[in-house]
């Protein structure tokens, strides 16, 4: 909240010395940059880097808004309860009123992927006199060459044929889920590379730290078909990589951008805050992917057998083919939307043009 009085004086004097002034910001920070509206010259719009799904879903449950043609959608999507903390939600409703202020909105999606909550999102603006734009997906889509463990060892593995394993940098399981995780890998007898990062070795938010134990000779077991990495991993490298045939995520909405973006299918596994409704996305709406464990189940243990299971039949049944080969067109398709004259390029000109007009 201190950081008001800073922007507001540094957006006033560059106001002064150009004709526009445009602020790019996020939905946490509409207190921080309310200043904008009292210049003539000053333009603000929200950049939503969840799902517009997300965006839809939450602002029909908490604001109690009528979920046009989406009863039945509703009702399949589980209880909310649960998904995020007491400060966090107070964070959110303290920041709703300093909203308004925005000209509009952009969002990291694709209309490719989210035109039907695109259009429902665009009819709900358009009653609060807003403009939106879905710019995404903001990454690249062709890379070139590092050179990295992960995709060293990927270059020496058949197509399609190794899970990447990841819950993102805010996720941490406990010592007996990291176990069984491990277990239900190995069993699959599938090929996977598994990213343990900081957040998997203790509870960041406590600031804890802790050395988690694999079951004893795992590495050496799976030393032909399983990667253990405890540093970073270049997701989206490893992503697009041609070796690369599924995605176990806890479905935050970059990682699920990502893997939509490479065509590669998920298995949703869904810890917090938006993660739940993207997993529901990907599983039900867009049918890219495969859920591990319900959210009414969260503070169960997925035992191996389940993991097990959900590798294999994403990895090597009918039903994961044909998912793979959804995803496979989808992610080709946005891709190319990002290409001149096309999509979501046509979404991020017409931006530019507006804010520059």
């Amino acid at each position: 909240m201190l950081l008001r009085d800073p922007i507001a004086s540094f957006i006033r004097d560059i106001s002064s010395k150009v004709r526009r002034v445009i602020v790019v910001h996020d939905p946490m920070m509409s207190y921080n940059v309310q200043d904008v509206s009292s210049l003539p010259n000053a333009e603000s719009y929200i950049f939503n880097c969840i799902s517009v799904f997300s965006c839809y879903i939450l602002m029909c449950l908490l604001l109690k808004i009528s979920v046009q043609h989406e009863e039945e959608l509703l009702t399949k999507l589980s209880s909310l309860e649960g998904v995020s903390t007491d400060e966090a939600m107070h964070l959110s409703d303290f920041q709703h009123p300093y909203m308004d202020i925005r000209s509009g909105d952009i969002y990291n999606t694709s209309k490719l992927i989210e035109s039907k909550y695109i259009d429902l999102m665009e009819q709900a603006e358009i009653s609060l006199n807003k403009k939106q734009w879905a710019i995404g997906p903001i990454l690249p889509t062709k890379f070139d060459y590092i050179s990295h463990i992960c995709l060293d060892w990927l270059n020496k593995q058949p197509p399609r044929s190794v899970l990447y394993v990841s819950f993102g940098t805010t996720t941490s399981f406990s010592d007996r889920q990291i176990k069984e995780l491990a277990m239900g890998l190995e069993q699959s007898k599938k090929r996977f590379i598994w990213v343990l990062r900081d957040a998997d070795r203790g509870d960041i938010f406590k600031r804890e730290d802790r050395k988690f134990e694999l079951p004893e000779g795992f590495e050496e077991r799976v030393e032909r078909v399983g990667l253990v990495v405890r540093e970073w991993a270049p997701q989206p490298e490893i992503l697009a990589h041609s070796s690369t045939g599924g995605f176990m995520s806890h479905c935050g909405w970059n990682s699920c951008l990502e893997s939509i973006t490479m065509g590669v299918p998920i298995a949703a596994w869904p810890i917090h805050t938006d993660q739940p409704i993207n997993g529901f996305l990907v599983t039900e709406v867009l049918k890219i992917g495969l859920i591990v464990r319900e959210w009414e189940k969260r503070e169960e243990l997925v035992n191996a057998s389940t993991i097990e299971n959900v590798v294999r039949k994403l990895m090597a049944s009918e039903e994961g083919n044909v998912i793979r080969k959804r995803a496979e067109e989808l992610g080709e398709a946005v891709r190319q939307s990002t290409e001149k004259g096309v999509t979501s390029r046509i979404e991020l000109d017409s931006f530019i043009a507006h804010i520059t007009r």
